[in-house]
């Protein structure tokens, strides 16, 4: 998925409390449920909406789902993010400069 779907899905507080929730390891759907005060089709929409942004992933076993962090989509942000911070160019700017210079 693209920006985005992850940043629309990351504008949501629920979502980033569950994202949250998932630093310290793996939940089932259950387990987030029972943080909330909405009902199971509402949590259950939110799991979705953070899939479909692959910022998680689900595992299946026995009868449970348990949903977990994708952290290398975390990983990609950061490093777009980390071009907008002071002294940090992208190679191709940096390319560019020097073809120019020639």
């Amino acid at each position: 998925m693209g920006f985005p779907e992850t940043f629309k899905a990351l504008s949501d507080p629920v979502r980033r409390e569950i994202l949250t929730m998932l630093r310290s390891g793996r939940l089932s759907a259950g387990d987030i449920a029972s943080k909330f005060d909405m009902t199971g089709a509402t949590v259950s929409y939110h799991l979705k909406q953070l899939k479909k942004a692959d910022l998680i992933y689900e595992t299946k076993e026995k009868n449970f789902i348990y949903y977990s962090l994708n952290t290398s989509v975390f990983e990609e942000i950061m490093l777009w993010v980390s071009q907008f911070t002071p002294g940090n160019t992208e190679k191709g700017e940096s390319e560019n400069e020097e073809s120019q210079e020639e």
